[in-house]
């Protein structure tokens, strides 16, 4: 009863807000609680952009105070892709200590009910959002995405799809009534009659796998989602980008307190260089709830071996584009080159695959032959990111060694359309800067100078690596889409017609492969940028994910509904 005055007062502070984010999801209309420029912070306890780098650089070399049970050594060891070490420290835990402790926290935070729940969550992600200057810092130096991209995709980006997962959760929730009087007429008898209570109860712990290049807008889906729906929260980042989610689960943790509850609700578990806690911890009993961003491999192995789980996953996935025609070329080569470019294409819906006709596409333009597409393609990529400044403003860093060995072995694959070029970034000379790479393919012939096409387009090339692939027709193009989309997943597919007949094409076969499909982009809406409350990332119904950030199918599942029945 300790935490019932605080949770009155989250409510009231709150409410409101849930509220919106609630008709967000059901109209699907842009809004956003979270501002996306910097200027917009700085005021009302928000930090502005020089106190958010100066908090940033007092974490730097230095322990992050998380005082949770079980502690038995202290791990960091982060280097940022731009070169800086960080030197920042977090709590190694022995599982069969912190595991305990945090299901000791759960009965309090299941009776509290749902709207106390989404209101604390609610509270976290205020106290992140004024901390956004000093997050943004934390994702740019663990993902190497430019300044700006982490502030807004580590920052507002993030915390809207937090809040979102916050909604879904709640609506889920309070679909079915607390209470019910029940009734059964029996003739001339007494009625039956009863009392009915249903209660949403948690899974139990839940476990987040985070990922590398978007450890905030990746992460707090899945964190949010269970927390809200009752479950305790173990996280577990990945090792090159603990600092953002660490600081999560430093204020997660700071507002449990303050609010009443267990702050073991929300735990951290940081390893050892090659450690690998995660399939240590995916098969403990304890762990009924399980979110990962990451790998095909590993995701397929948390998909067969933890059966105690519910499992949520984000994989990797081939992404494509059909370029059929345009009656905006200029608009959509600026479009296309923007999507390749943007965070040097580590992102799981940078387009890869370019699919067009070797006879060439009509444009407002005039026809244009394949090789003048690619080639033009190229050049506005060039063009792009031909000013220094503006290309490591865009491109950020590249995000460890084996994407930068990926992107070294992509010319071996087939004709280089446009080379990838080496740039110096004069604040952080050794970040590793890259330009994207175009190769030319051949969709019919199995082998180009005696490298394997087929093998080339139909795998992932995480990073700034593209195929434009030439195949013989639109259908032929469609065709391929879908053995892509069937046999390796995608997360985002685009397409670019002035054809009726061949959109509705592309249309049918994306519903029935379920990809979600972007057409005809020639502003500044891009194929790998999805809004919060609006666009769902990933539909679940392909190999690249089992789950779409976000729908109810992705909230439904962390708890179950148990009712208790009396006699009235």
């Amino acid at each position: 009863m300790a935490a019932e005055p605080t949770a009155h007062k989250l409510i009231a502070k709150h409410r409101p807000t849930l509220d919106q984010a609630l008709e967000a999801i059901r109209t699907r209309a842009y809004w956003s609680p979270h501002p996306e420029h910097p200027k917009a912070y700085g005021e009302n306890g928000s930090l502005s952009l020089e106190e958010g780098k100066a908090a940033f650089d007092a974490l730097l070399g230095d322990r992050l105070a998380i005082d949770q049970p079980g502690t038995d050594d202290w791990v960091g060891g982060e280097v940022s892709p731009f070169g800086i070490d960080l030197g920042v420290t977090y709590p190694h835990a022995d599982i069969d200590v912190l595991l305990p402790a945090m299901k000791a926290g759960q009965r309090a935070w299941r009776d509290a009910g749902a709207e106390t729940r989404a209101v604390v969550c609610l509270e976290i992600l205020k106290r992140i959002s004024d901390r956004t200057h000093e997050f943004a810092h934390a994702v740019m130096h663990t993902s190497g995405q430019a300044f700006m991209m982490a502030f807004q995709a580590g920052g507002p980006h993030a915390q809207d799809r937090g809040l979102e997962a916050v909604a879904y959760a709640y609506a889920e929730q309070v679909r079915t009534p607390d209470a019910a009087e029940w009734t059964k007429p029996q003739g001339k008898r007494d009625p039956l009659a009863l009392d009915k209570r249903f209660t949403p109860v948690p899974r139990g712990i839940a476990l987040v796998i985070g990922c590398n290049t978007f450890p905030t807008w990746n992460g707090y889906p899945g964190l949010f989602a269970s927390l809200a729906t009752g479950n305790a929260v173990l996280v577990k980042p990945h090792p090159r980008a603990v600092l953002p989610l660490a600081l999560t689960v430093q204020v997660a943790r700071e507002v449990l307190t303050g609010a009443g509850f267990d702050p073991n609700l929300v735990a951290l578990a940081a390893e050892r260089p090659g450690e690998g806690i995660a399939k240590t911890l995916a098969v403990r009993p304890e762990i009924r709830i399980i979110d990962y961003t990451g790998s095909t491999a590993f995701g397929d192995w948390l998909e067969a071996n933890a059966r105690q789980a519910q499992v949520y996953t984000e994989k990797a996935g081939v992404n494509t584009v059909i370029v059929e025609s345009t009656d905006n070329y200029k608009g959509m080569l600026s479009n296309l080159a923007f999507s390749l470019s943007l965070y040097s294409g580590q992102m799981c819906t940078t387009p890869q695959n370019l699919l067009i006709p070797r006879d060439g596409i009509s444009t407002d333009a005039g026809p244009k032959s394949y090789d003048e597409v690619v080639a033009d393609l190229a050049q506005s990529v060039g063009g792009l990111l031909g000013d220094d400044a503006r290309a490591n403003a865009l491109l950020g860093a590249i995000v460890n060694p084996v994407v930068k060995a990926r992107l070294e072995a992509a010319s071996g694959l087939g004709e280089v359309a446009l080379a990838s070029r080496e740039i110096t970034n004069p604040e952080f000379p050794k970040a590793t800067v890259r330009t994207p790479v175009i190769v030319k393919l051949d969709g019919a012939a199995k082998h180009w100078e005696g490298a394997d096409d087929e093998a080339a387009y139909l795998s992932e090339c995480f990073g700034p690596v593209s195929f434009a692939v030439a195949v013989d027709s639109a259908a032929d193009a469609v065709r391929l889409l879908r053995r892509t989309v069937q046999e390796k997943g995608a997360m985002t597919v685009g397409a670019y017609t002035t054809s009726k007949e061949v959109a509705a094409t592309i249309e049918e076969a994306c519903l029935e492969e379920c990809a979600q499909l972007s057409l005809n982009l020639t502003g500044g809406v891009y194929v790998n940028q999805t809004a919060a409350f609006s666009d769902f990332h990933g539909s679940g119904g392909n190999p690249a994910a089992n789950a779409a950030l976000c729908d109810g199918a992705f909230v439904a599942n962390r708890f179950r509904v148990v009712e208790v029945r009396r006699e009235a």
